[in-house]
């Protein structure tokens, strides 16, 4: 039996020494290391193809979900992208070592910021091999030692991603350390993960609603986390209808199962009537279930699917084919109901009219919030990160979509010219 708290004592210290080398570590050595992994990713397939197949006949025996199935699977593209991903983020600025807002003092020194690497990240998550890859990724490049903790389905590529990896590491001049996954699929170790502050800096749990009200109740260590998805689109009476409609579509049907899918449409009295037949005419196409309050009920009346909306149904994120509909007296309103049921993840206005556009974004208290455009984008690649380690719906440090930047912090940094204080 192995014995959980001195494991990960072990795995901390091993990850707290590595972690201060990676601090040091060139941008050079750095992507030298992201590339020897994407090559051996590529070099070693067949491997990987082998160890996923052992994880996805165990997942079946043990009756595994089929949408959990096909996360846990990989196949010849999905380990192709890993790679590419790894070579992605090579590509990537470095953000570790920029100094920024330098200003001159009376005194004579020189104060300024200086970005530097978080230091320990651990990071758990469901049954997604290539997780594993793009956080390990992540991590180097960001000048962090990362500690996963994979789903339990996952254990054998799991594994083999992390031998792959940190032999990329030890190839270029890194510690092996830097990445390691622990190599236990007993619970124990997670509870020891997250109450480990003397070597680890910070939690990113990606995983279910379960997951992290575990975390939030017991972690010691800080997190990076979104616990709900519940995102608005808000149609105001001076939208572009047609906009509107392609944006409402393409919000909730797009995918059904992101955090960043729309759950409920607000819709001005105004227009009301001009769009939400439409719009229901396109959900009815695609199946999905509206919840409506009263006004927009009766609007829709005949409508195929129509649920009467329980108040509960503002706050819940469905991650299905349901949407929640409100028709709302105007842009006031919408902003009210977003700030008291959202999770702060994403919300849009659909409008032409720019002051209120202003108006919507300074008053609605989200990670991101959008004008004109699908809250479908809030994601890392599409803002232009390159890569995210999740989302982050907290006030604190990390906000939104998390990249490179998001896994660094600033320290201060002066420099003096023999001054002496007065």
């Amino acid at each position: 039996m192995m014995n959980i708290p001195d494991y990960m004592q072990q795995i901390g210290q091993q990850a707290k020494s590595a972690s201060r080398v990676m601090a040091c570590a060139s941008t050079a050595q750095k992507n030298l290391a992201l590339t020897l992994i994407a090559a051996a990713i590529v070099r070693e397939s067949s491997a990987i193809s082998a160890a996923n197949q052992l994880d996805l006949d165990n997942a079946r025996a043990s009756g595994l979900a089929p949408a959990l199935l096909d996360r846990l699977a990989l196949s010849e593209s999905a380990i192709r992208s890993m790679a590419e991903g790894l070579l992605q983020i090579a590509t990537l600025p470095d953000p570790v070592g920029e100094v920024n807002d330098l200003k001159f003092r009376p005194s004579g020194i020189q104060v300024g910021q200086m970005r530097v690497p978080l230091g320990v990240i651990g990071i758990i998550y469901e049954a997604r091999p290539n997780v594993t890859v793009d956080a390990a990724g992540l991590c180097i490049k960001s000048g962090n030692a990362t500690i996963l903790r994979g789903g339990s389905e996952a254990l054998q590529c799991n594994t083999v991603l992390a031998q792959i990896v940190q032999q990329g590491l030890q190839q270029a001049g890194l510690p092996e350390h830097a990445v390691q996954v622990i190599a236990t699929t007993d619970r124990a170790a997670v509870g020891q993960l997250i109450t480990m502050p003397q070597f680890v800096d910070v939690i990113v749990p990606r995983g279910g609603k379960g997951l992290i009200a575990r975390l939030i109740a017991e972690a010691t260590v800080p997190m990076i986390k979104h616990l709900d998805g519940i995102c608005h689109v808000y149609i105001d009476d001076k939208a572009d209808l047609v906009k509107a409609v392609n944006i409402a579509f393409n919000s909730k049907c797009h995918r059904y199962g992101t955090c960043n899918t729309m759950e409920t449409l607000l819709v001005a009295r105004g227009v009301a009537a001009q769009i939400l037949p439409q719009l229901a005419s396109l959900y009815a196409g695609k199946q999905v279930e509206l919840r409506c309050d009263p006004e927009s009920a009766a609007l829709l009346a005949g409508y195929p699917q129509l649920v009467a909306a329980l108040e509960s149904d503002w706050s819940t994120e469905y991650l299905a084919a349901i949407l929640s509909v409100k028709i709302v007296a105007d842009m006031d309103e919408a902003i009210t109901h977003i700030n008291q049921y959202s999770s702060q993840h994403t919300d849009s206005i659909i409008t032409e009219d720019y002051s209120r556009a202003l108006q919507f974004m300074r008053a609605v208290d989200s990670a991101s919030v959008m004008v004109n455009a699908s809250t479908r984008f809030a994601d890392g690649f599409e803002f232009g990160l390159g890569a995210e380690i999740g989302i982050s719906t907290d006030k604190l440090h990390a906000r939104g979509p998390v990249g490179l930047h998001g896994l660094t912090s600033v320290k201060y940094v002066v420099f003096g010219h023999g001054e002496v204080r007065v």
